[in-house]
């Protein structure tokens, strides 16, 4: 992607690192998160999936693992909503910008409180429990530091200018630029002017697209979706045969020792 595919005004805003930052850096990340995955599904298609360590400590996953995928659900389809979705479309079905915002605001804060919780008690369980931390491997190590991060900056950016702040609409400036990566008009002059802690959030998610088929994050393409279409499974019991009564097998034994 060279300047030529910028809009005039967007090449002569935009400085060299700006196009390197907002241009260049997340069109490679999101073509290794493609190639990525094919190469991943071709390579190792015995290790598309998370492995499961319930049997080496059960009592943080029992409450880190329902809380931190609940709040990744609600905090990506947050994410989908704000970033993918002009503020004319909701405005169009009737949903004010107040009330988009302030629904934004406290339930993106309860499902990033709900992901930060889970997340960290998942790391603490794996820091904690030597038999879980031996089984950590370098695609592990790259990818807890790297999602904690993305994750807090995330909810860190919403708190200091959505809930104690004056307040930021990241629709008119984050949102427009993601948009324009996808239908290959980027504009990065659209995410220069945001405030740095969800420009440190934008890149790091991007980081985190591109570490995500060398890690266990690609066990969400494995959810078993079939399941809920499949028909039940009926289990019944086999029968056993009835013994024979024991004096029956006495006569029959006596009768043949004569």
């Amino acid at each position: 992607m060279n300047a030529a595919s910028l809009s005039p005004s967007a090449a002569a805003a935009a400085s060299g690192t700006d196009l390197l930052l907002w241009v260049a850096v997340p069109y490679i990340c999101l073509a290794v998160f493609v190639v990525g995955h094919i190469w991943r599904y071709r390579q190792d298609q015995f290790g598309w999936t998370t492995h499961t360590s319930q049997l080496l400590e059960h009592h943080w996953l029992r409450w880190g693992s329902p809380l931190f995928h609940l709040g990744a659900f609600m905090v990506i389809a947050g994410h989908v909503v704000g970033l993918a979705i002009p503020d004319s479309w909701t405005e169009a079905v009737g949903i004010s910008e107040h009330a988009y915002h302030t629904t934004a605001v406290w339930a993106g804060s309860v499902a990033g409180i709900a992901m930060v919780a889970g997340l960290g008690m998942l790391c603490t369980r794996r820091l904690l429990t030597r038999r879980i931390r031996l089984t950590t491997d370098r695609s592990d190590k790259l990818l807890f530091p790297l999602l904690s991060a993305t994750v807090v900056l995330g909810i860190t950016a919403t708190a200091a200018h959505n809930v104690f702040g004056a307040g930021y609409d990241y629709r008119s400036t984050v949102s427009v630029w993601f948009r324009g990566l996808f239908v290959l008009q980027p504009q990065p002059e659209a995410i220069t002017g945001a405030p740095l802690l969800f420009q440190l959030h934008a890149l790091t998610a991007f980081l985190l697209f591109a570490a995500w088929p060398f890690t266990r994050l690609v066990h969400v393409w494995s959810a078993p979706i079939g399941y809920l279409a499949r028909p039940y499974l009926v289990y019944r019991r086999r029968a056993t045969p009835t013994a024979a009564p024991t004096h029956t097998r006495r006569t029959r034994s006596a009768s043949g020792s004569r």
